[in-house]
């Protein structure tokens, strides 16, 4: 029995466990744009709501129940009008806005509130709002870094517009 216990050897210790992977943060892919020209591009699923609050008039463009996707927004007292578009933008970012009559590009910024949006601001005389007014059905908004939409024109952006003309 002797012979037996000299000849065992002592059982190997475990390998240690293996330390797990960290996975690596891995920027989000750019949204995948549309493809083709703007005027085909499928329209935007949502509706316009035209709201007035104390700072001035408003239209909404999205999804019931869900924060818009676009907004036009009539700042009486500053006399300018907003655009903003759902999202963060980068430094140097634009929005152009595209209608049956021609397109505008304008820097883009965040606006710091909750939801993000990036926005631009232009006079209600801008001669863009009255192309927009006036497309062909639908206009586009295509803002850096963000996936371009095309909304349907209704008469909820023109008068938010005149809002603030008048």
């Amino acid at each position: 029995m002797l012979v037996l216990a000299a000849c065992s050897s002592a059982l190997p210790e475990p390998a240690p466990a293996p330390q797990p992977v960290k996975p690596v943060a891995r920027p989000a892919p750019a949204p995948a744009q549309p493809a083709g020209n703007w005027i085909d591009w499928p329209i935007t699923p949502g509706d316009w709501i035209y709201r007035e609050d104390a700072r001035g008039s408003l239209a909404l463009f999205g999804k019931t129940d869900q924060s818009a996707i676009f907004i036009v927004r009539c700042d009486r007292s500053r006399r300018k009008l907003f655009l903003s578009r759902a999202g963060t933008v980068g430094s140097g970012a634009t929005m152009i806005l595209r209608a049956s009559a021609g397109l505008q590009s304008y820097p883009a910024s965040n606006s710091g509130g909750t939801p993000p949006y990036a926005a631009i601001s232009v006079s209600p005389g801008d001669i863009m709002m009255d192309r927009i007014a006036y497309s062909r059905g639908r206009f586009a908004v295509e803002t850096s870094g963000l996936q371009s939409i095309a909304i349907p024109i209704w008469p909820e952006f023109s008068r938010v517009v005149e809002d603030c003309r008048s």
